[in-house]
This record gives structure tokens, sequence and C-alpha cells, in this order.
């Protein structure tokens, strides 16, 4: 009951997570675009209203005629459209679908013991640590190198350094699977916090200067543009690191943390090629589809650096028995799926299970290397091929 009961809240979390995430994300795309694409206004009327730029648009069988005041309108507006909560429950549901799945199973799915052997209470407490570490440092370096010129290259260049350091490290303290996920998170509790605590406050700030007829200072749409910008390119690596647990020839890698940081910076390349398209469509100026050209060729790079061992291709011819599958799995996989824990109510204690189930030991073992999940009990390499072979000459009982 207890298995039943937790997997229904990871699917319930799970499902309201995907849908606070594409409302977040949708809603971010969408005023980056906006932003991107708004022109000077060519009403005089409006340039002396104080609106900066304006976009014409049609969607759903009506026009639509977008305006900003990069400053203030002179008014608050009754309705006026707050976007917040879609970043608040997107943060909250995932926090609780980590919980669920990672902190509260911490000696399962967070810990590896043959990269580091620790106790499930020291695994979760350094993985909340990397959450404020993170945002700490982050906001450390936005507030005092951000200035300046260049200050936007030089915050880039140290958020980049300060990612690739976190990718390292988390690589080498937990599961491969699980240290992904907490880098994603980690981001992403960033890019929430950019809306909890500059984004939001600083708009409230100005709301309340219009309000009470004071003079709006600038600052705070600059530091609420800058900070939208950052979190427009994690979005795509957030992204990745979240689906990232289906893949193992990811985290499964030798050098995965060098595997996470180089599709990490691709995605951030590809989205950094769109957000600016939008502008060059709109001043009329060559797309620069160069970002994203690099950011495909780095992705590229890392299908090519990841490829199987040519020994592992050369072995499919060689056969393999059903008797030396069964023990493999007896020995790797019935600790979980015997007699004494159906783990998934499948069982692989007998031969017609692993038979019936051949297409899903398959998939998982050798093909996504999920399992054993984190390789508890330590399946070899030889051993997965053995199965792959097995499973290829038609996963016969003989």
């Amino acid at each position: 009951m207890e298995a039943y009961l937790f997997d229904w809240a990871n699917l319930l979390l799970r499902w309201a997570h995907i849908i606070t995430g594409i409302a977040w994300i949708g809603a971010s795309f969408y005023f980056v675009s906006l932003d991107n694409s708004l022109t000077p206004p060519k009403d005089r009327k409006d340039v002396d209203k104080g609106v900066g730029g304006e976009q014409w648009g049609v969607h759903g069988g009506g026009f639509y005629h977008h305006q900003k005041y990069p400053v203030s309108p002179g008014y608050v507006p009754d309705q006026l459209h707050w976007s917040m909560w879609e970043s608040y429950s997107t943060w909250l549901t995932g926090f609780a679908l980590f919980t669920v799945m990672y902190l509260f199973n911490a000696s399962t799915f967070l810990i590896d013991k043959s990269l580091f052997d620790w106790s499930p209470a020291a695994a979760v407490c350094t993985a909340l640590a990397f959450f404020v570490a993170f945002w700490v440092l982050y906001d450390t370096i936005c507030r005092t190198l951000g200035r300046g010129k260049h200050g936007d290259e030089i915050v880039g260049a140290c958020v980049f350094v300060l990612i690739v350091f976190a990718s390292w490290l988390s690589c080498h303290l937990f599961a491969g699977r699980a240290a992904f996920l907490l880098v994603g998170a980690m981001i992403a509790t960033t890019m929430s916090g950019n809306v909890f605590f500059w984004i939001i406050p600083g708009q409230r700030t100005v709301v309340a200067a219009i309000k009470a007829g004071r003079p709006v200072d600038p600052v705070h749409g600059q530091r609420g543009k800058q900070r939208s910008v950052h979190n427009t390119f994690f979005t795509l690596p957030v992204l990745f690191s979240m689906m990232s647990n289906h893949y193992g020839f990811t985290f499964g890698a030798r050098y995965n943390w060098l595997v996470l940081v180089a599709i990490m910076v691709a995605g951030a390349l590809i989205r950094m090629s769109f957000a600016l398209r939008h502008e060059a469509l709109a001043y009329g100026k060559p797309v620069p589809w160069h970002f994203a050209g690099i950011g495909t060729l780095l992705l590229l790079g890392v299908i090519v650096a990841t490829l199987p061992a040519p020994q592992a291709a050369q072995a499919v011819a060689a056969p393999a028995s059903f008797a030396e599958v069964q023990a493999v799995v007896a020995q790797r996989c019935v600790l979980c799926h015997g007699p004494a824990m159906q783990s998934k109510n499948i069982r692989f204690d007998s031969p017609g299970e692993i038979t019936q189930h051949a297409q899903a030991i398959y998939q998982q073992a050798v093909v996504l290397k999920l399992m054993p999940m984190n390789n508890a009990t330590q399946i070899t390499d030889a051993e997965r091929a053995l199965i792959g072979r097995w499973f290829s000459a038609g996963a016969a009982t003989k």
C-alpha cells in the first residue's frame, strides 16, 4: 500500500510540475519574444505618454496592440496582471517532487556508494546546501559585478564557472541521475529566486511609487530585466536536466559532468539564437543563427564522444545462453524483483517471468542503463552486453 501511494504522489506531483512549468516557461518565452520584438511607437502621442516600444500582432481571430512603458505609464490601471505564481507553483511542485523522489529515498536514489559512501542525512543536507550556496554566490556576483560597460559579460563568465564547478562537484558526490537533476533543480531554484527576491519586489516598488506620485527609479526595471534575461538562458539547460534521468548514456558516461555542462551550454546557445531572432526580425536584420549552429555542433560532439566502445559492438555476434542471463538476473536483479520484494509488481525469479519481461530488461539494463538503480548490485558492462546479445538473438529460454 505504501509503494502504491508513493507512486500516486509521484504521478500527481510530476503532472502538476509539468503543467505549472509549461505555464511559467510559456509566459517567460512570450515576454522575451515580445520585449525583443518591440519597435519605436509611430504615433507621437504614444511617445509623449512614455511608450518605449510597441508590437502589433494577430492571434485567435483578433488583432493585438502591445505597448511597453520602460519606466512608468503615469498611473496604475485597475486590472494589473502579475506574472509570478507560474514561477512559485513550478518551484513548489518541483521541490515537492524532488523531496518525494530523492530526499525521502536518499539511500536508493541519491547515494551511489561506489562513488561516495556517506549517510543519507549527510547526502540530503548537502543536496539542500547546493540550492542555498548557488543562489547566494550567483546573487552576489550579479549585485557586485553586474555594473559597468562589460558587467553582463563578466557576470555571465562567473556564473558559467560556478555552474561548471557545481556540475563537477555534484557528479562526484551523488549518483549520476541524481547529480544531473540536482544541478537543474539548483538553477531552477535560482530562477525562481530571481522572481521572488528581485523581479516582483522591484515591480511592487515601482507600483507603490506611481500610486504615491513619486518619481520612479529606472534601476528597478533594469535589475528585473537583467534577471529575466538570465532566466530565459537558464531554461533549456534546466529542461534537459529534468528529463536526463531517462537517458542513462548521459549521466552514466565516464565524464558525466562534462556531458552535463556541454549539453547545458548547447541549450543556452540555442535559446540565445531564438531570443535574438525576435529582435532581428522586428528590425529587418539577419537572424543570428550561428549561436544555434554552435550549440548544435556541440550536441553532435557530445553524441560522438559518448559513442559505445567498439569492443561492445564486436561482441554482439557472440552467442549468449539463457542460463548465463538467468545467472546475471538472479545476482543483479532479483534483490528488488523477487519473492521478498516485487518492485513495480515485477518479478524475475523464474524463466517465464524473465522472458515475459525481456523487452523491459533489455531497455532498462542495456539500452538506458537505468537499472539496477544507481547500479546498487554492481552489474558490469560485460553482463549488460550479455543480456543484449541474448535479447538480440530472440530472448530464448534455452
